[in-house]
């Protein structure tokens, strides 16, 4: 068995610093039980017992305890030149469940976050269209709107694992991914609104940021199941994730969800604008290279335990969790191993299972001690299975960076630490 720990990582001693903290409180409270002590806990006056609270009015717009202040996005400084331009990352070990909170949603932007007056907002429709038109805020507001729970996932989750493990964390291998319930209108209802003409075969979607970002979307997607939304999990949309529109392309690749949504033109033939030339294709050994890979393929990780989730409880009965998803449908199994792949055991799944959305899986069991190589094994509803990193390199060579849905390892030693590591 090979196992590899390439490259440099961020600081897992930053990382396993609270983890560590908490998981001693743990084990010195168990212990003054196991001496027949008093558990202070439950035999002294805690203060918030005896003292009254802030009233109803002290955070107009709730935020988290304090005790849960590790629950928050982060990026990786060394990964790109500049913040206008970078990526900060989803804490999927600190998420349970299968809804990411506003405020936890990876940011992915190309020119910053753009400030939209929702009073001088305007969307466009142009092109081979028989009617252009232009709807302001409150025109959209007055179309019929559905709601959806869908992933969005950037092309580059996992990146940087394609020449072996590298990031510490499935905060940083994993986290460029959010799964939200979006309020929007299908797009298909603004088109026929314009009248979309027979050689009308491409929309190119352009948002309204300094980067101009655009995509060009096939018009069969578009009027399947695209929608133009303007709220997540019932608020508007934060400014960071587009703020007052953005497009829904459900189950394909993160930057074609164009934020700040500003204008959509119908063409005949795609733009071949920078965006899915020079970047968002997957450089093959052969040097040439696979364009249009929109569909994010069946994935998986366990969040927990993981580098910054580590066992803190010692021996003893142990929960695996994890969330899958696909581009093609849903996830009705998730396979799982604690020896590196000789045993599979099927997870057990729980919560609602959504077309195209995060699906939240369990596996428990009785630890011993020993080290662990924990994997996780996505089964879509199409019948695609996860691959293995190097079933997908025989394919795809190491010159990729996008579309990594390899199955991801984390060795969890005897304390219960966890380490990115590859089994190849």
């Amino acid at each position: 068995m090979d196992i590899k720990i390439k490259g440099t990582k961020p600081s897992r001693r930053n990382f396993l610093t609270g983890a560590v903290a908490a998981g001693g409180a743990a084990v010195s409270a168990s212990f003054a039980r196991a001496q027949g002590a008093p558990d202070p806990a439950i035999t002294e006056l805690q203060p918030w017992r005896n003292q009254l609270g802030d009233g109803v009015d002290a955070r107009p717009y709730g935020v988290p305890s304090k005790y849960a202040s590790e629950a928050v996005r982060r990026d990786v400084p060394w990964l790109t030149a500049d913040p206008i331009s970078s990526v900060n990352f989803t804490p999927l070990h600190e998420l349970d469940g299968i809804i990411t909170p506003n405020g936890l949603c990876f940011e992915r932007h190309h020119g910053g976050v753009a400030d939209v007056d929702p009073a001088e907002y305007r969307l466009m429709i142009n092109g081979l269209v028989d009617k252009e038109i232009v709807f302001t805020l409150e025109d959209l507001m007055r179309y019929p709107r559905e709601n959806h729970v869908y992933f969005l996932e950037c092309a580059a989750n996992s990146g940087m694992e394609w020449a072996g493990a590298q990031l510490n964390g499935c905060q940083f291998t994993h986290g460029m991914i959010h799964n939200v319930m979006y309020t929007g209108i299908p797009l298909r209802l603004l088109l026929e609104e314009a009248g979309v003409q027979a050689n009308g075969k491409w929309l190119l979607a352009e948002g309204a940021d300094a980067s101009a970002m655009t995509r060009s979307i096939p018009m069969e997607k578009a009027l399947d199941d695209c929608l133009v939304a303007f709220k997540m999990n019932g608020e508007a949309l934060r400014p960071e994730q587009g703020y007052p529109v953005r497009l829904v392309v459900p189950g394909w690749e993160g930057n074609m969800w164009i934020k700040w949504l500003r204008r959509l033109e119908v063409g005949d033939e795609p733009w071949q604008h920078r965006e899915e030339t020079s970047k968002y294709t997957d450089l093959l050994a052969n040097g040439k290279a696979r364009r249009f890979t929109w569909e994010m393929d069946a994935k998986s990780v366990i969040t927990s335990p993981s580098p910054q989730a580590p066992i803190t409880h010692g021996k003893g009965w142990t929960v695996v969790t994890g969330i899958a998803w696909s581009g093609r449908g849903t996830i009705p199994r998730v396979d799982v191993t604690i020896d590196g792949g000789k045993n599979w055991h099927q997870a057990r799944m729980s919560g609602p299972s959504f077309n195209k959305s995060v699906h939240r899986f369990y596996f428990e069991f009785e630890w011993d001690g020993s080290p662990l190589l924990l994997q996780s094994r996505a089964h879509d509803s199409t019948g695609y299975v996860q691959p293995t990193k190097d079933e997908l390199r025989a394919i795809r060579g190491e010159n990729s960076i996008y579309h990594n849905n390899g199955i991801q390892t984390w060795y969890v030693n005897e304390n219960g630490e966890a380490e990115n590591v590859e089994i190849s």
